[in-house]
């Protein structure tokens, strides 16, 4: 078993390979078992597994292995297991060889069968056979069928070559069923009774059981081997058969008499009869069976008899009835009586009654009504017949007007022999007018009806047969023996141009005949079969002599006589009494020009003719008969007159035949023959006759019959006693016939070729032909020798053989074989497998023509020659996708070409690596418009599915179209793409493909380092950054500072190694590349620092008088801002943020040295003192 197996090359970004290839025919769970692992396989299993393909061998066969096989495969993807389903159904059987029977063939002589040795399980491969005939091989026969002929004993069986212990069981014909009753003691009235039939047959018999005499529809009692009867009643004794039948004969077993007893002791009287009507063939003998009972005060049966005769109650016994002398027989029992009759005639159709008569006074019984016996002879009638051209045909049937009980077999003759084979009523058969037909019913052969055959040649004959005198009374008769009889029709030849017939009886009378009567005359004679016409009889009515007139009178007109022997024809002459003498008489066959040869001169009758000429008659004799002196013989007279020359007309009509030998009877299986030594026509005279077997003389057979055994090769010829030298040709069967063909050189189609049959048969044989066709009927193709054909086909080659047939023989030709040559025919294409073809499977092209020779191939791709050879095939074993397209193939002989119609190669194959592209293929621009393109050689078309590398990180798909569009891309888009390709087949996953986006600088952001508060001193770092392709220039500027906004830096970075509090401040930077550039927003640098050196002031400034409102201002530069203390002469006085130290009404006492202390968490710082001095107010 093999297979090839597919899968995807690639799958889920992984290559696929295959782990594990092996074979199951079970499943242990959900475990596939792998036959090699199997015990029950153990050392008979075998694995040749190469690329994709796998092949199971089992070995050393059982019945067991009948199984469904199954291919599984592991590949190292997950779930990559496979199991082909359905699998290969594999049935182990015995080769339970058997012999039947495919064609038989009846000859007169013998069975011919054809033989097939058949097996239930076709086995592979050319095999030969060896045939067995009774257990010895039949040479020369090795084919599956086997022709021989056979017997009713023979068996015959086969065996395949190599295999001869193993040959098959015997088929043999039915062998004669033997019966038996159980029990087999007296059966009594009530009890079970079974009779059983049982024939030795293969194919087994069918049987079927029949009560003699019983049904009168002929309805089977059983169709089993057993007939049982449960309960058992008197009327059910009588006689019983059965049938057994298989394919090549049927045979019917002898009677079996079932005889039921009554209990004795009923209180009646009483006759029961087995059967009340009986048809019976005339001859044969039959049986009345009867019981019968009586009240129990009888003592005794005085007397008991058969009757059909009564008078005022004197019944006559049968016994005593002279009609019956001899042929009746009793038979009694305790209560029963059968009556036997034998040599039945028509005359004893009859009702047949029992009577018994008692001790008792009226102790007297007959039993009523009693049983009616019909007797009838068969009949052979015409149930159709059909007239060809060479022969006749005709179904018969053995017909009787007596329904015959039981399922009957016939027995038929065809002249006297038995036709083997031939058991039905009915009967179809080629026949010529010499032969005859009869039937019997089988186990009554003895009893056959009368034969039934054509009309033999009717003979004619007239009365008076002396000279006919014009006026007298003449009567021509006609007969035939003919069964049917007979009917006649009389004609006159070349009389009324109609052919109305002159009369339709036996006879033609001429009450008062006259000379215009003279003339030919025949008969026609007609029954169911044939119609023929006797031969002419010549009616010459004579004149009185003296008349005046010339004539020549002919004893007879026509003669037959055999070779070898000596004819005498006469006539008688007159002419007018003018004249005076008869100068020249002779008898001629030859005129030429009025010139009359006369017989005595020609060379080829030297001395063999004699004249003999009295008075006015004139007599031939010639000696030494040859069959070419048949001819029209004339007697022809010269006189003294002038014109007194005068030739007798017509003449007389002679005919010279050789002897025959004919089969008269034949009896085939004994090959016994009754031999007649035959001539159509026969000299007169008791004839003695020799007899010859192989040239030599049989002694003691002088009679024109003789019987004699023989073989197929004997021969057989007689002759008339004292005409040795000119016996018959010899009579020999058959020979096996030689069949040639012409012509014997090379048979083209279309030409003229003629089989020719021919066997060395006397009498010649009957050919024909039939053609040998394996399980189909054996139709003839013809019935002559030759079978032409006036064109031949290619349908006609094979094998052929004929068959010879004549009386004695019939044999079958060895066959000849016939093989036409032709041009290609009818090429076709085709791929394998049909179904889907993957890439790397085998692959096969096939390319198949019907030609003889066989034809080579050429095959084609798209009209480009591939590969030349015998084969026709074109393997792929490991197909790619560059081998599809269409492919065809060209069929050629010596005789002709022809191309195919092309066949279509699709093959399916996983995605190859996807190439991906993008447009435009220039620099993009964010807010352009960017296709990308996925594309993959595929069959089927991949599906396409695109995805951005670190993408979604679910990977979901962007797109699942060839195409991946942005109308407009945006700098986001940039990135790693990728596609992938997938079918059924597989799936392949693309490189990746960058795209860069290019985009003027976006808003940029600025931050800076540290991002904690800043200390003045520390270094410090704006940094500016802006999403740009490409990457943007940067420059750092300060809000307000220089009016020419000089740049503080062009990097991205603008850094204060040391800043300082004047760096304080808004900043903002700027970022640009070729496409754009943009600001950013301000960013703000508040540098922390501790109090810078208070300032201190008084307000008012002026002289600062007592009771006046004054403020002590202190300020400081500080980040953050500080806080302040006011000290008057180093003692403190205040503290707040705000640095003021406010005298609402300043008084003297207020006078003094003030200063302030600045400070943050940076640091401190005190002021320079100021003096406050106050006036005192000066109160008037």
């Amino acid at each position: 078993m093999s297979c090839t197996y597919t899968y995807p090359s690639r799958f889920n970004n992984h290559d696929t390979t295959v782990k594990e290839t092996f074979w199951f025919a079970k499943m242990n769970g959900n475990e596939h078992v792998d036959l090699k692992t199997d015990p029950e396989y153990s050392s008979r299993v075998q694995y040749n597994c190469v690329n994709n393909n796998c092949n199971l061998r089992i070995t050393d066969l059982r019945e067991s292995d009948s199984a469904e096989y199954k291919f599984r495969f592991i590949t190292n993807q997950e779930g990559g297991k496979y199991s082909g389903s359905p699998g290969v159904t594999l049935t182990v059987k015995d080769a339970d060889l058997q012999v039947r029977v495919d064609s038989l063939h009846v000859y007169p002589s013998e069975l011919w069968a054809v033989l097939m040795c058949h097996s239930s399980c076709l086995l592979p491969g050319p095999l030969r056979y060896v045939w067995y005939k009774n257990g010895r091989i039949i040479q020369g026969q090795a084919s599956s069928y086997c022709s021989d002929s056979f017997t009713p004993t023979d068996s015959f069986s086969c065996a395949v070559e190599g295999h001869e212990n193993s040959r098959s069981p015997p088929l043999y014909p039915v062998r004669v069923p033997s019966v038996s009753v159980s029990p087999s003691a007296e059966i009594v009235e009530g009890s079970s009774v079974t009779l059983t039939c049982s024939s030795d047959a293969n194919p087994a018999a069918n049987y079927t059981w029949y009560k003699k005499n019983g049904d009168p529809d002929l309805q089977p009692l059983s169709k089993e081997p057993q007939l049982v009867f449960r309960s058992i009643q008197s009327s059910d004794s009588g006689e019983y058969y059965c049938t057994a039948e298989n394919e090549l004969w049927g045979k019917m077993s002898k009677y079996i008499y079932i005889n039921v007893k009554l209990i004795q002791g009923q209180d009646d009287w009483g006759v029961t009869y087995s059967s009340t009507e009986i048809c019976a063939l005339k001859g044969s003998t039959v049986d009345m069976s009867c019981t019968y009972t009586y009240p129990s005060t009888v003592q005794r049966v005085e007397n008991r008899f058969w009757f059909i005769k009564e008078s005022k109650d004197v019944y006559t016994d049968l016994r005593t009835d002279p009609e019956y002398s001899g042929r009746v027989q009793y038979n009694f029992g305790n209560n029963d009586c059968t009556l036997r009759i034998t040599d039945l005639r028509e005359s004893d159709s009859a009702e047949y009654k029992f009577r018994f008569l008692t001790t008792q006074p009226d102790g007297k019984h007959s039993g009523l009504p009693g049983v009616t016996l019909t007797v009838k002879d068969l009949q052979v009638r015409v149930n159709s017949l059909h007239v060809y051209p060479s022969e006749l045909w005709a179904e018969l049937k053995c017909h009787s007007s007596c329904l015959l009980r039981g399922r009957l077999h016939y027995v038929w003759y065809k002249n006297g022999q038995i036709i083997q084979g031939q058991t039905s009523s009915y009967y179809s058969v080629y026949f010529t007018p010499t032969d005859s037909f009869s039937c019997a019913v089988e186990g009554h052969e003895n009893f056959r009806c009368p034969p039934l055959y054509p009309l033999r040649v009717p003979s004619v004959s007239v009365s008076p047969s002396a000279e006919i005198v014009e006026g007298s009374s003449v009567t021509l008769t006609c007969s035939s023996d003919a069964n049917p009889a007979a009917k006649y029709t009389w004609y006159k030849k070349n009389g009324d141009p109609d052919l109305h017939p002159l009369s339709k009886e036996p006879q033609l009378v001429f009450s008062s005949i006259q000379s215009s009567d003279s003339g030919e005359y025949y008969c026609t004679a007609e029954n169911d079969l044939q119609r023929m016409m006797s031969k002419h009889i010549s009616i010459d009515v004579k004149l009185i002599q003296g008349q005046d007139d010339w004539g020549v009178t002919y004893s007879s007109t026509e003669i037959c006589a055999l070779k070898g022997s000596t004819v005498d024809m006469s006539c008688t002459y007159t002419y007018p009494s003018t004249v005076q003498r008869v100068e020249n008489r002779f008898w001629f066959i030859k005129e030429r020009n009025k010139v009359y040869t006369d017989l005595r001169t020609d060379p080829e009758y030297s001395s063999r003719v004699q004249y003999n000429c009295v008075n006015n008659s004139c007599s031939l004799r010639i000696t030494d008969l040859r069959e070419s002196d048949s001819a029209k013989y004339k007697f022809r007279f010269i006189t003294d007159q002038e014109s007194g020359k005068y030739s007798g007309l017509p003449g007389v009509t002679l005919s010279v035949k050789d002897l025959q030998v004919r089969v008269n009877r034949l009896q085939a299986s004994t090959r016994w023959a009754e031999l007649k030594c035959h001539s159509s026509c026969l000299p007169p005279g008791r004839l003695h006759y020799v007899w010859y077997k192989n040239g030599r003389i049989i002694q003691g057979q002088t009679s024109s019959y003789c019987s004699v055994s023989f073989t197929p090769t004997d021969s057989f010829s007689c002759a008339v006693e004292g005409h040795e030298n000119f016996r018959s040709p010899p009579l020999y069967p058959v020979r096996v016939p030689s069949v040639s063909v012409s012509p014997s050189a090379e048979i083209v189609e279309g030409s003229s070729v003629t089989l020719t049959c021919s066997s060395d048969a006397n009498p010649a044989a009957k050919y024909t032909w039939y053609k040998n066709k394996r399980n189909a009927d054996r139709q003839p193709f013809s019935k002559e020798p030759q079978l032409h054909f006036g064109s031949i086909q290619s349908s006609d080659s094979g094998e052929y053989y004929c068959t010879a047939e004549n009386e004695l023989w019939g044999k079958m030709s060895k066959y000849i074989s016939i093989d036409v040559k032709y041009a290609p025919k009818s090429a076709t294409a085709s791929v394998s497998p049909s179904a889907e073809i993957v890439e790397d499977s085998s692959v096969t092209l096939t390319c198949c023509s019907d030609a003889n020779p066989a034809a080579n191939y050429t095959w084609y791709k798209e009209k480009q020659k591939l590969l030349r050879g015998q084969r026709g095939i074109y393997d792929f074993s490991s197909i790619s996708s560059e081998d599809r397209g269409n492919y065809s193939c060209k069929s050629e002989n010596q005789y002709g070409e022809i191309m195919s119609s092309s066949v279509s190669v699709d093959v399916q194959y996983a995605p190859r690596l996807p190439s991906v592209s993008v447009s435009p293929s220039a620099e993009i621009v964010e807010g352009s418009s960017v296709t990308l393109t996925c594309s993959s050689d595929a069959n089927p078309a991949a599906k396409y599915t695109w995805y951005k590398e670190n993408g979604d990180p679910d990977l979901q798909p962007l797109s699942k179209e060839p195409q991946l569009v942005f109308s407009s891309i945006q700098s986001s888009d940039s990135g790693e793409y990728y596609c992938t390709a997938e079918n059924e087949l597989g799936r392949r996953t693309s490189e990746y493909i960058y795209i860069d986006v290019k985009y003027a600088p976006k808003l940029p952001s600025v931050s800076v380092s540290p991002s904690a508060e800043i200390v003045e001193g520390s270094s410090v770092t704006l940094t500016c950054s802006s999403d740009a392709n490409p990457a943007a220039n940067y420059t750092w500027y300060k809000k307000n500072g220089d009016p020419d906004r000089h740049p503080l830096s062009k990097e991205p970075q603008l850094v204060f190694s040391s800043i300082q509090s004047s760096d304080s401040g808004e900043y903002y930077c700027t970022a640009e590349n070729e496409l754009g550039s943009r600001t950013s927003e301000y960013i703000s640098i508040d540098v922390t620092y501790a109090p810078r050196l208070p300032s201190v002031s008084v307000s008012p400034s002026a002289e600062i008088v007592e009771g006046s409102s004054v403020t002590l201002t202190c300020s400081s530069d500080a980040n953050p801002a500080a806080k302040y203390t006011w000290y008057k002469e180093k003692q403190k006085l205040l503290q707040g943020q705000r640095g003021i130290y406010h005298f609402s009404s300043i008084s003297s006492e207020d006078r003094g040295n003030y200063s302030c202390k600045s400070e943050n968490q940076y640091g401190e710082i005190m002021s320079s003192s100021v003096s406050v001095d106050v006036q005192c107010e000066y109160k008037i």
